[in-house]
């Protein structure tokens, strides 16, 4: 059976995705978790997506997993970008949600350098704790913010420099066109991280690629609107 592999995004991690587990029906689930986040917390950051994708794939290749869907959320949807432009082989079909193609995030509540700036003014607990609010359309208040602030900050500073460092420096707009897998794409209609203008390119330009909007959310609509967000992954999925 071929696996869904869901990577996180900045400051996530393999637990966010517990809403999924069961919800896919017989689709084996694994869940990465990234170097400096998550239950990896305890390993060195990765300052670039090409680290971070050559990372999951020599972690895939390990676990014997030669083939899989794959979805990425985020920065994870930027390393799933660089994934399949180096081994599009390996992967059956794409999902990409909350992100896109332009790494400085053009568009988003803050620049990439406030969030370094603040994050060392700041430290890592109170960065993570407000930037985490940011992904929920009713922030603090919402009902899976604590946990998911929970997660985030088991990012060290270093983890969060390095996951901000990471998505400046990279653009995946020239592999888009390159891509022939079927691919879905998925944007929460109060995006604060990605505008409508990087879901909008990742659409266009790639040929075999869906649209799927989901409203009422924010940046994590897997957290948000969970029961539309399952339905709409495992229609895709198993059709």
């Amino acid at each position: 059976m071929i696996p869904v592999v869901f990577v996180h995004g900045f400051m996530g991690g393999s637990g966010q995705w517990d809403a999924q587990k069961g919800a896919l029906g017989s689709l084996e689930i694994r869940t990465i978790d990234l170097p400096g986040f998550g239950k990896n917390a305890h390993l060195p950051a990765l300052d670039s997506i090409e680290g971070n994708a050559d990372w999951v794939l020599e972690e895939l290749t390990a676990q014997k997993t030669p083939r899989f869907y794959l979805v990425g959320h985020s920065m994870g949807g930027m390393i799933a970008q660089e994934m399949v432009a180096k081994a599009p082989e390996r992967i059956e079909r794409l999902v990409l949600y909350g992100t896109g193609a332009q790494g400085v995030l053009p568009g988003r509540f803050e620049s990439i350098q406030t969030s370094k700036e603040r994050a060392i003014a700041d430290g890592a607990r109170a960065t993570a704790r407000r930037i985490a609010a940011t992904w929920f359309l009713a922030r603090e208040n919402a009902d899976a913010y604590e946990k998911c602030a929970q997660i985030a900050e088991r990012s060290s500073t270093q983890a969060i420099l390095a996951g901000l460092e990471a998505m400046s420096l990279w653009s995946g707009s020239e592999h888009l066109s390159t891509f022939a897998i079927s691919t879905l794409v998925i944007w929460g209609d109060n995006d604060r991280t990605y505008p409508w203008s990087q879901t909008e390119q990742l659409w266009q330009s790639i040929s075999k690629s869906h649209l799927a909007v989901i409203p009422f959310c924010a940046h994590v609509p897997h957290l948000e609107q969970t029961y539309l967000y399952n339905r709409v992954l495992s229609e895709f999925l198993k059709s």
